[in-house]
């Protein structure tokens, strides 16, 4: 660029470097530093047969005496062309677990540590309300994988809870968890603590003075706690219907019925669906759910 910026651009006179504006000078020093840089550093990593790369090194911490990173590299080769690995997450941070190994990749740099030298713990949840994926809400994960050799960096992988069970199922060693941290394994969990929320905002339902509660009829161990009104609309309007049972469910029971009512196949339309009540039919929606104070 700089040499056709010199034909092209006599009059700046940048064949004369003492003559060329300051910017373009920088420019040039930038334009041949930086690729120097990046030729010193690739031969350096290939020499003894890219022993010196960064993934080689981490390879060679776990090569015998007798061989060398090429060894680690072909049998880590041969386990990730198995179907049956276990392969998640992004491009840029994709997770990777074999029989032997897990793996991190991400843009520019791989982690790797054998599984019988690592202590995996789940540090942290974070529920999010929609997945940019499928539009459902989502919790990830953030694991931390710990190698016994204090050579090998720590590193954290982040996984969905409902690959939680899978990841489980290939690793040898248990995974710690931090006593705060509660993972949702499956899409029904993940609807019942969204649905738990969405009640929460809707208005409350006073009991009378004179009801008294009474134990939720679908488990039997906790106090009825919601109520169905119609809030959604007006009373004579829409789908949804008024219903005059007494409070007899509790949130959890609710949830449940509401979910069991739903396409499986179908579980972006959860949220906006109407159900019948379980007791008298009448339909209603998630905005019709109240709590009875």
């Amino acid at each position: 660029y700089y040499v056709g910026m010199c034909l092209a651009a006599s009059e700046k006179q940048l064949l004369s470097l003492s003559q060329a504006p300051e910017a373009w000078r920088l420019f040039l020093l930038l334009a041949v530093t930086v690729p120097s840089i990046a030729c010193i550093l690739i031969y350096y990593w290939s020499r003894d047969r890219w022993a010196c790369h960064p993934l080689a090194r981490t390879l060679a911490l776990y090569a015998l005496p007798q061989s060398g990173w090429q060894a680690v590299a072909s049998s880590v080769n041969t386990e990730f062309r198995r179907i049956d690995k276990f392969a998640t997450g992004a491009p840029g941070a994709r997770v990777i677990v074999t029989d032997t190994w897990v793996m991190k990749v991400t843009t520019y740099r791989v982690h790797v540590a054998q599984q019988q030298d690592v202590h995996l713990t789940v540090t942290e949840s974070r529920q999010h309300e929609l997945s940019p994926d499928s539009n459902l809400p989502v919790q990830l994960l953030t694991i931390r994988v710990a190698s016994a050799n204090p050579a090998v960096q720590a590193f954290d992988i982040w996984l969905n809870s409902t690959e939680y069970g899978e990841l489980c199922e290939k690793l040898r060693a248990p995974i710690r968890r931090a006593a705060h941290v509660v993972i949702h394994q499956s899409l029904g969990d993940l609807f019942l603590e969204t649905f738990a929320s969405l009640v929460e905002v809707n208005p409350a339902y006073s009991v009378p003075s004179s009801q008294e509660l009474e134990a939720c009829i679908g488990c039997m161990q906790t106090r009825a706690s919601v109520k169905l009104v119609k809030t959604c609309q007006e009373a004579a309007t829409g789908e949804c219907q008024q219903c005059y049972c007494r409070p007899m469910w509790c949130l959890t029971c609710m949830g449940k019925w509401f979910a069991s009512r739903q396409d499986p196949l179908r579980p972006d339309t959860w949220l906006a669906s109407r159900v019948p009540c379980p007791t008298c039919r009448a339909r209603f929606c998630i905005l019709d759910v109240c709590t009875v104070r």
